[in-house]
Order: structure tokens, then sequence, then C-alpha cells
């Protein structure tokens, strides 16, 4: 009744504006109602109306829901829809001024604030007006606008069918959702406090910090005055609580809640609005995905470029200051500022990038003592026994390598082969393998410590990811089966038992059909290495004839890693068809399905002829006059005289630097070729004048979006990398140089790429890397060993050992030093009868060439008997010792090296002592600062009882 007679007097409610009836549908009524100027004149108390409005309000929720159905604008209402016009003024800002508040015109043409030039947008969706999703689309937007978000919508300046729809979420807004996800929010300054310190440290500290006077001032560490002042990062938070505003440190309520937080609690709303009447009809993923909206992202900060300098102007925005800072070429050498890379994109990719930061620089001891190990070998390669035996053997002969075409040839020839094997297999190559190992271990280990202190500067040490919705996919394919979630109490699809498993062994299969579908690519690279070393012996020219195992090395490299690149484009198919064909419920558990499904395929793909080569290439051949061969046909490849090791170094050398020029190639090349095409039509039709004047909104749909699997591509990438990094790096000791220079390059590039090339991703929040820690214990286990195995089997660490301590000058002398390797390149090599050879393995030539008669001797590889012995060609006693050898070094190295390992996690805590000390004391801080705001709010309630006259007698203070 009051609210009728309240009514009477007023005029009609169409002289309100549209933005107050939509203030005061869904309840929204502590929102101020604009009034159009002709009934501001009106002598009405309105006072009146709101509070009979909210009296009533909670009994008319189905009237406004009806009224909004009826009233609101739709998709194609011109009322919100404004074809392109970036600097006209809408009705709200004419508003705006007749109140009286002064709107910049910067924030009204530059793309990222409403038309009135005080909301700022928070999120834009895209869609299309030839879509035929509408009806969704309208009942979606109202529910948006039911949540209390603002909305605007604007054409596109390029192509009219193109809808931008900006989103702007009110104060209120933003404070009870932030209220509902836990959003943590600065309340008060941290106060630091410094542990004793003894005299004799202090003196230790005043002769330091005069040494660093010397030195140049911390040229890696960014300069702190080009960097803002990271408020939340000094001061203790808590969960946001509008009971307890008054607690937290609010200068602006505009600017309390960073963009990267606004964006991402808008982004919590659209996930739980409905679009349409059902139980699982909810959520923008599900409209994305069924082609209601073509794109929603957060907007860009402005542009990253400024015609002034940042030294001198400062930074325009943060966006401008991650480039300046962190995404330019010139800042190479700089620490990142992660920082402000969390507070610009969120936790996920700050800990990605803090995770590659850590990791590179942990690279650079590796880097240090493999370059040390390469250089040994340089420098003792004048000193080495071995080579110096090799390179003056004119007088042996060597057998051929392949069957007819392959001529004898001397041993001296390979002399360059054997200098370049010592670079690489020398006596620190086992020091640099347990090394490496130790340093995996290290590293993961360290990086424990390092994320729990990120954790803990970033809030993260009491975060729980929130309970995942279910999949679409999963709720469309068992929604018939339901039954209660222990966790919510609420019905849900279920997955049977049986049908879990029996989808899981098809996976399984389809894993091991892949995996054999890599050994099948891999047996045909080894019958490729067979045919054409015969090839390129009869090759006219005298370069690749001479060199036929070398070329044939090579080729099949270049082949391989082409077969490499094809199988992962077939491998990503699989593993999705894979992935789905699971049913997964979660995006969690899908996105973990998927990514060890793709570390599985890529790693075996990238691996297997790397594998071939260390442990298969040259042990399985046979002996002339016996070779084993493939299907009966082709001899088996041999290893060249010098060892197998040089063609495992330039396989892992070759594939190392070819997948890192295609992958930076594809993450950086192909959107920069993407986007310049976009700006050349976008420049063809419309000048280079009115491209600059495109709003922000504008510019960014014109980007990249992010990959569609979030950050794997970046993590797999370096993954895999790790993997050659410490696998096989008793082989190839420059691998983590190789692996450093690249990951100095990838920081900058994926920096460049998030700030210029791709849309603004999601704020999201992670407490660590995921599965991808798990991937990198397995690495490290499976680094020693293959590094045991490298050593023992592939080089010749263990026969010279053998020979020095048995065999050599100084055996039982329990001496191992270069005089002790005197001979041994003549007991490493065996005696064969040339008359000996199997009819379709006799070489064309008779070696006359070298004595001028026939030869009827020629030497190879092996331990075995000669000719005229009781058993012809049989194992000697030496070729026992060294297989004994090297079984026994296989045991002992891995049973070290994992002591060693299980040693350094045992003693290396995963909380630094002073993280622990400071959490226990910011605990003790906000308990004490908690009972002092009680006590506080007590003291305040009992002086206004008491100034009310309700004082009580024994009362508590």
């Amino acid at each position: 009744a009051a609210f009728s007679a309240a009514l009477s007097q007023t005029p009609s409610i169409s002289s309100i504006s549209s933005e107050g009836r939509e203030d005061l549908q869904g309840n929204r009524l502590e929102k101020q109602i604009w009034i159009t100027p002709d009934v501001q004149k009106t002598d009405v108390d309105f006072s009146e109306i709101l509070n009979a409005i909210q009296e009533i309000a909670k009994d008319v929720n189905i009237f406004f829901d009806e009224l909004e159905g009826v009233n609101s604008p739709s998709k194609d209402d011109d009322s919100l829809l404004h074809h392109g016009n970036l600097t006209s003024t809408s009705d709200d800002a004419s508003r705006l001024e007749v109140v009286g508040e002064e709107v910049p015109d910067k924030n009204k043409t530059n793309g990222l604030y409403f038309r009135d030039g005080k909301c700022r947008i928070d999120y834009i969706l895209v869609y299309r007006k030839s879509n035929p999703q509408t009806e969704k689309r309208e009942v979606f937007e109202r529910n948006i606008r039911a949540e209390g978000i603002q909305m605007e919508k604007e054409s596109s300046l390029t192509n009219s069918d193109i809808i931008f729809v900006k989103l702007h979420a009110p104060w209120e807004v933003l404070g009870k959702y932030a209220e509902l996800m836990n959003v943590r929010m600065p309340f008060r300054r941290k106060i630091y406090y410094l542990h004793r310190r003894y005299k004799f440290m202090n003196r230790i500290e005043k002769q330091i910090s005069r040494f660093r006077g010397w030195l140049p001032r911390k040229p890696m560490k960014l300069d702190k005055e080009t960097l803002p002042d990271l408020e939340e990062n000094d001061c203790y938070t808590a969960p946001f609580s509008q009971q307890r505003i008054h607690h937290f440190i609010i200068h602006n309520k505009d600017t309390f809640f960073n963009n990267a937080t606004r964006s991402r609690i808008v982004h919590h709303i659209l996930q739980r609005v409905k679009y349409e009447e059902g139980k699982n009809k909810i959520g923008l993923n599900r409209l994305l995905s069924n082609g209601s909206y073509e794109a929603a992202f957060p907007l860009h900060e402005g542009s990253y470029r400024s015609k002034n300098s940042i030294r001198t102007h400062g930074a325009e925005n943060h966006r401008h200051l991650l480039y300046e800072c962190w995404a330019s070429w010139g800042v190479w050498y700089k620490y990142q500022p992660l920082d402000l890379v969390r507070r610009y994109f969120g936790e996920k990719i700050g800990l990605y990038f803090a995770w590659l930061g850590w990791y590179t620089g942990m690279l650079f001891p590796a880097a240090f003592i493999g370059l040390f190990v390469f250089l040994y070998g340089v420098t003792t390669l004048n000193h080495c026994q071995v080579s110096k035996e090799v390179c003056q053997a004119t007088d042996i002969i060597m057998c051929p390598i392949c069957d007819k075409y392959c001529p004898f040839m001397r041993l001296s020839d390979s002399c360059v082969y054997a200098k370049v094997t010592h670079l690489f297999d020398n006596g620190a190559t086992v020091f640099f393998a347990v090394f490496m190992a130790v340093w995996a271990t290290v590293f993961l280990e360290f990086w424990k410590r390092r994320r729990a202190v990120i954790a803990y500067d970033w809030d993260l040490i009491d975060w729980e990811e929130e309970e995942e919705e279910i999949r679409p996919q999963f709720e469309a394919k068992y929604s018939k089966k339901e039954r209660m979630n222990p966790i919510s109490g609420k019905p849900e699809p279920y997955q049977a038992f049986a049908d879990k498993c029996s989808r899981l062994i098809v996976s399984a299969s389809g894993i091991f059909f892949m995996i054999c579908v890599v050994i099948a690519a891999v047996f045909g690279i080894v019958i490729y290495r067979v045919v054409t070393v015969s090839t390129f012996a009869a090759f006219k020219w005298a370069l690749i004839r001479n060199n036929s195992q070398v070329a044939t090395t090579g080729t099949a490299v270049c082949i391989n890693f082409c077969i490499i690149m094809l199988l992962n484009v077939l491998y990503e198919k699989v593993a999705l068809f894979l992935t789905n064909l699971e049913q997964p419920r979660t995006e969690s558990e899908w996105e973990n399905s998927f990514t060890l499904k793709m570390f599985l395929f890529q790693f075996v793909n990238l691996n297997s002829s790397t594998f071939y080569i260390a442990f298969f290439l040259g042990r399985f051949t046979g002996h002339p006059g016996a070779y084993l061969r493939l299907i009966n046909r082709w001899r088996l490849e041999e290893c060249h005289p010098s060892g197998c090791l040089i063609d495992l170094c330039m396989q892992m050398g070759i594939i190392m630097v070819l997948k890192q020029t295609w992958n930076n190639f594809m993450e950086l090349g192909y959107p920069l070729i993407q986007n310049w095409w976009t700006r050349r039509k976008l420049r063809q039709e419309y000048g280079t004048q009115r491209k600059t004047s495109f709003p922000q909104w504008e510019k960014d749909y014109n980007l990249q979006p992010m990959n569609a699997y979030g950050l794997f591509d970046e993590y797999l990438e370096m993954i895999l990398q790790f993997g050659f990094t410490t696998i096989f790096v008793a082989a190839f000791p420059l691998a983590p140089l190789l692996a450093l220079l690249n990951n100095i390059i990838e920081i900058r590039l994926d920096a460049y790429k998030f700030v210029t090339q791709w849309r603004r991703p999601l704020a999201s929040r992670a407490k660590d890397i995921g599965i991808w820690y798990g991937i990198l214990e397995g690495i490290g286990i499976l680094s020693v060993i293959t590094n045991a195995f490298v050593i023992a089997v592939t080089s010749d660490f263990i026969p010279r050992l053998v020979y020095a301590y048995k065999y050599g000058p100084c055996a039982g002398q329990g001496e191992a030093g270069q005089k002790c390797m005197v001979g041994y390149v003549n007991a490493s090599l065996s005696v064969f009868l040339v008359s000996d050879f199997e009819n379709r393995s006799e070489p064309a030539s008779n070696g006359s060439e070298f004595s001028g008669s026939p030869l009827k001797y020629c030497r190879y590889r092996d331990y075995r008997d000669p000719p005229h012995s009781p058993v012809p060609y049989g194992y000697t006693l030496q070729f026992w010792h060294v297989l004994a050898a090297r079984l026994a070094f296989i045991i002992v190295f891995e049973h070290l090296v994992f002591c060693i390992k299980h040693l350094i996690s045992y003693l290396i805590p995963d909380l630094p002592k002073d993280l622990r000390d400071r959490m226990r004391r910011e605990k003790y801080l906000i308990q004490e600062m908690m009972y002092e705001a009680e006590l506080e709010r007590l003291q305040k309630e009992r002086k206004e009882r008491k100034k009310n006259g309700k004082s009580y007698h024994n009362e508590w203070p």
C-alpha cells in the first residue's frame, strides 16, 4: 500500500532511465537510481519508495524476472548496441555530467572503459549476429545483468556482423563474490624484524660489503624505480570480508581489486550463470563450445609501446612495463619481475615462468661443468695414447663395414673421429655423469624450497582448489546414472567401475599400439642406414665416398627428425581421442590424462632412435664371415672403428638443435606471421590512421588466442629438453650448455609472446606445476640408469680400465695413466682371414692398393680368437672380463648415485628455516591483530552503551 501511494505521486516508471530499472532488478536496491532531469525537479520523497520496495522485494523476484524478460534489451536491441562509435557519449555519461563528476576524456577513448568513461571493462564476450543461438544468449545475458554485472555492446569497426559485449562488475558485486571466492586482500603492512647477529658475523659482512663496492652493483637486478610498489607483497593478507571491510587497506575502491582479480571474479560469475532451462545448461564454457559465443577474454591494459621513454616518463600501464622490463630483448640478462607477471597474468602463469627461470639458473653450473669436461678433452687430446695409436696405425687394415662396395681402410683414416670421440669420452665423463644425476636431484629439491617461498609470498600456502565442475561430456554420457557426491551431498552422474576399466584397457591398448608405430619408424630408419651405407660407399664424389658412415648417420638423423615432427601431429590427435574415450570426470583429470599420454608419446618418439644408437647399434652384428642379417638380407650396421659414441653425439646434437629451432619458430614465428597478415589486411582496408584508432577490444580480438591446452606446450618443450639434458648427458656433455642458451632466449621469447602476440589469458591460481613435477622425478631416475649404461656399454671407458689394470704394461701395479694404455688399440682389435668372407659380403677390391699384393688378414673391433686357434673366432677371456666389469660398474654406479640422491633429498628440507619462522611469526601477529581488532570493537560497543544509558555491572572489557 505504501509503495502504491508513493508511486502514485511520482511520474510514470518510463521516466526512470533504463539503468535505474536494471538496478532495481535482482534486489540490487542499494545502488543509485539515475533520474532524468525532468523527474529531478519534482519534490518526491524517494526514501519512502525505497523502504517500501525493500519490504516487498523478497516476494517479487518472479515479477522482476518477468519484467526483465519484457523490458530488458535483447541481443540485437539498439539500446545496448552502438555501431563502432568510439567518441559518442551515452545517456549514462550525460547523467554523470549532470551530477557534476568529471570524467577524463582519455578514459572515453582508450577502449578500456564504458562510454561513460568511469566503468572499467572487466571482460569481453564476442559473438556474430548471424549465429543462430540467439535465445540462449538472450537468457544468458539477462541472467548476467540479474547478477549485477553491467553490460554494453559495441559492433566491430571492421565487420558489422561481429558484436563485442563489454562487462563491468561494480564494487558491490566484486565484494560479494570476493568473499565467496575467499580472495585474499591486504589488510596490514608486514613488520620485518632482524635476527640477532654476532659481532664476528657483522665484521665479515662489513668486509664483504667493502669488496662489493669494487664490483658492479647487481647488474642482473631490475631498477626499483622502474617497477611499481606492489603493496600486496608487503602486507599481510586475509580472505576478503564485507563485515570487516574497515580492516583492509582501501585507498580507492576502483583499484582495490586489480584487473586480473576483477576478470577472475567476472569469469567465476559467468561460469555459474544459466543460459537455458535444464540441470546442466549453465556456464560460459558450454556456450563457447556450442558456438553461441566466438571468444571470451579479459582486455590487455592498453598498448605495450609508448612514444616516451620509460626512464623519463614512466610506464603507461602494466603491459608497457612488462614489455620494457621483461619481454624486451635488451633485458635478457636481468631477473624476471615475477611479482608483476603474477599480478598481470595470474599465479599459474607466474609459476611457470618462476620454474623456467629457476631451471635456467640451475643450468649454469651444469653447463659450466659440461664445458669444462669438453675443454678437458681438448687440452688432453695431444696426450691421449689411444688417439695417438689410432692416428699412427698406418699398417693396420680394417675390414669393410658393409657388403661389396665398402673397401678396406687403414685405421689411421679414422684419426679425426678418434680425436672427436676423445672430446666427449674422456676421464672426466664418469664424474660428469655422477654430477648430472646429483644435479637433477638438487634441482628438484631446491625447486621445492623455491616453490614454498613463492607460495608464501603469493598467498598460496592455504589455498585449495575449489571442487571442480563435472565436464559436460561426462554429464551427457552418464546423466542417467546418478549417485550422491560425498562432499557436496548433491546427486551427480556416475560412471560404473566396469565401464571405466574397459575404457582404460582400450586406451592402454591404443598407447601400446602407438609405441609399436614408433618402433616401426625406428626399424625403418635402421633399414635406411643399412641400405644407404653401401650406396654412399659407391658414390661418385670422393668426399661422400670416404665418409660414407658419417653421411649415412647425418641423413638418417634429419629423416628421423622429419618423421618425429610428422608423428607428433598424429600423436596429438590420438591422445585427444584416447583421452576423450576414457571420459574423465573433471577438467583436471582430463588434463592430467592428456598430459601423460602426450609426454609418453613424444618422449618415446624423440628418444627411441637415440636409445637404438646408444645401446643396440653395432652390438649384435656378428663378426666377419658370420654376419647377422635383417630378414636374412641386409647386414646390420656396424660402429665406426673409433666407436659408436660419435654417432650418438651427432644424433643428440642435430635433434636437439633442430627441435629447439623449430619449437621457437612455431611459438613466436607463426603467431607473428598471423598477426602481421591480419594487420596488413586491416591496413589495406582502413588505412594506417584508422587502424591506430581501434579500441582495445578490437586490437585484442585480432591477436592470437592462447593455446587450447594452456601451458601444456611450454611445459612439454622444457620437460623434453630436461630429458635430453640428463638422460644421455654422458655422451654429449655440451647438452646443458645448449639448453642454457636456448632457455635464455626462451624466457624472453615466451614473455614477448604473452605480452604482444596473444590475447590476455584469464588469471588463474595454482599451487605448483602439477603432474609435471612427478614426470621430472621419473626422468631423474631414468637418467641414472641410462648414463650408467652409456658409460659401461656405449663408451670405451670400461674396456680401457680393464686393459690398464689387467692386460697393459701396468698390469698388477694399480696404475691407470696414459702410459698404461700403450698397446690398447691393438689389443681391442681381432684378426680375420680374408678368405673366410661370405660370397655376398666379399669386397670388390682385394686390398692390393695397400701392400701391392692381395690382403690375407684384416682387423675388426671385438675380443675374439684368431682364425687358426682351436675355436676360430670364439670369445677371448678379455671379453668376459670386460663384460663382468661392465655389469659390475652398472650396479655400483646406480646404487652409489641413488644413495647420494636419497641422502640429498633427506638432508634438504622442503621448507627453508627462515620461511618456517616467518610463517610462525605471521600467524602469531595475525592472531594478535585479530585480538586487538575485536577488543577495539568491544570497547566501542561499550562506549555506545554508556552513551545510551545501557551500561551493565561486571562487564567484560
